[in-house]
């Protein structure tokens, strides 16, 4: 008799199996492979974003710099020359006193911006050279130029 009670407590015990527990860690891993590139994905569209957008901020500024003098700042004045009158080059006739932008900023991974004038396909070109800093590239390297924002 004791034994036929030893029986029936050992099968009331509740609990997970072994078998039970590894089903459900794999279908945990299964959702986790599915779901967390998603979300690592993500800060890499908001720099692109973000770049883009500096871009064309960027590129407004110069094209008020153009409205203003008739020429766009050149490749040695740079970006620079939206924040302070270039004394190098052609110097502007009419430059505002606190410039078009306060400051030039670094894209998002903390590089320079390429600027180039005249550019192969624009007056004047904007390039940020992605994750990698580097021009050419691929994925989170790709170059973003202004000419080919969407």
């Amino acid at each position: 008799m004791n034994t036929h009670c030893g029986k029936n407590k050992r099968s009331t015990e509740s609990g997970f199996t072994l078998m039970e527990l590894m089903v459900v860690i794999v279908i945990l891993g299964i959702l986790a492979s599915i779901v967390v590139p998603r979300f690592l994905d993500e800060p890499q569209k908001a720099r692109v974003i973000k770049v883009k957008m500096q871009i064309q901020g960027l590129s407004t500024a110069a094209k008020k710099f153009y409205l203003d003098n008739g020429f766009y700042p050149s490749t040695e004045q740079g970006l620079q020359a939206l924040v302070e009158k270039p004394t190098i080059g052609r110097i502007p006739k009419h430059y505002p006193s606190n410039g078009y932008i306060a400051k030039i900023p670094s894209d998002p991974w903390e590089n320079e911006y390429v600027y180039i004038a005249p550019g192969e396909h624009e007056a004047f070109e904007i390039i940020s050279f992605g994750a990698d800093g580097e021009e050419g590239g691929e994925n989170d390297g790709t170059d973003i130029q202004s000419w080919n924002i969407e």
